[in-house]
């Protein structure tokens, strides 16, 4: 049993024990009607929680008999927590209070005896008495509803909030895709198109070739780029995929595209979990830009093996036949390759070669990223 269950059943357990212990003082065993209507009192605290009103009735005559006070004093504060009919509880605690004052019989009340000084004590005493648990009752049930109301205003609070962040995010996103659009596509834009006038217009044709390369991979940069202006502009709730995310498949045509003399060596099974061959693709496609950013004239070799439960990538490319040009670099490439092999559980290392090249290796876990 949980412990949110437990604790009110240990409470009813203690609550009935209590009053037995008070039957047990204040009640003769030899008096039978008394002990009866006490044991029964003590009983309908079993139903306290479901049946309150019931409860309070059924206790009515062991205050009415005995001088028992526990169950009558429980069941009328059990009431007055559940219940919100303040003139029902007015009246039951009214009629507890004449319960325990007027003797049993009724018949042996004497006139006399209400003239004296401490009957209008005892009368006072008896409504101090039924009024406390009613009092105490209605303070547990307000409470009760302030800590649901104080939930519901905290919730609201933090609807609020995600709200307003998501309003941040979307004007965040909007102005995005407003630079994306006014800066980016339109140079990439003026670079397809001055590639285009230089495919047509040389006489070389190893320039003619570069051209195009530069032409083919501006256009596809272009197609990319209004792709995420139109994922950044809809800042909806719904998921968006971003781009159609690269596999295994698209390894050879990235090398042949890569605009340097390179060499694909694979032997991965087809059936990778995607985000392996997402970050395979990525490490493969970021090993290949900075040889021919950084080494021109270098060869590379791909070499992507399976083995002892893993993927082992390595991509190795030979010492630069030309200068380099001085390009600008934050070498944030290496940094979320590493950041997206830590999350596949996996590994990223990197350095120069005793050749003169440069190696990158990365390392994945199959299992864990099925």
């Amino acid at each position: 049993m949980s412990p949110r269950r437990l604790r009110p059943l240990l409470l009813d357990i203690a609550l009935v024990g209590s009053a037995l212990a008070d039957v047990w003082i204040h009640v003769d065993v030899e008096e039978k009607p008394a002990m009866a209507c006490a044991l029964l009192g003590v009983l309908a605290l079993t139903l306290r929680r479901h049946l309150p009103l019931t409860t309070f009735v059924l206790t009515l005559p062991t205050a009415l008999l005995t001088d028992a006070v526990v169950a009558p004093m429980a069941a009328l504060y059990t009431l007055s927590s559940l219940s919100r009919h303040r003139l029902l509880l007015a009246g039951c605690a009214l009629t507890y209070a004449v319960s325990d004052f007027m003797p049993w019989p009724w018949s042996s009340l004497d006139a006399t005896e209400l003239a004296q000084t401490n009957t209008l004590f005892r009368i006072s005493y008896d409504l101090a008495t039924a009024a406390a648990p009613v009092f105490l009752g209605q303070l547990v049930q307000a409470r009760r509803e302030l800590s649901l109301r104080l939930a519901d205003i905290t919730e609201a609070r933090e609807y609020e909030r995600e709200l307003t962040a998501q309003s941040v995010l979307a004007k965040e996103r909007a102005q995005l895709a407003r630079e994306m659009h006014d800066v980016v596509s339109h140079q990439v834009s003026l670079i397809a198109v001055q590639a285009g006038a230089l495919q047509v217009g040389s006489q070389d044709d190893e320039t003619r070739q570069v051209a195009a390369t530069i032409r083919r991979l501006s256009v596809q940069t272009l197609d990319e780029l209004r792709h995420m202006v139109s994922v950044l502009r809809a800042s909806g709730s719904s998921p968006t995929e971003l781009t159609p995310q690269p596999s295994l498949a698209d390894l050879e045509r990235l090398v042949e595209a890569s605009g340097i003399d390179a060499k694909l060596e694979t032997d991965l099974p087809v059936e990778l979990p995607p985000t392996v061959q997402r970050a395979v693709y990525r490490t493969v496609q970021e090993a290949l830009t900075n040889a021919r950013k950084h080494a021109p004239g270098a060869t590379a070799t791909v070499r992507i093996h399976h083995r002892d439960g893993a993927v082992h990538t390595t991509v190795t490319n030979t010492a630069p036949t030309r200068p380099a040009f001085a390009l600008p670099s934050a070498h944030h490439g290496l940094v979320g390759l590493a950041q997206r092999a830590e999350l596949l559980g996996g590994t990223v290392t990197s350095g120069p070669t005793a050749q003169g090249g440069y190696e990158l290796c990365l390392e994945l876990p199959v299992e864990r990223n099925r």
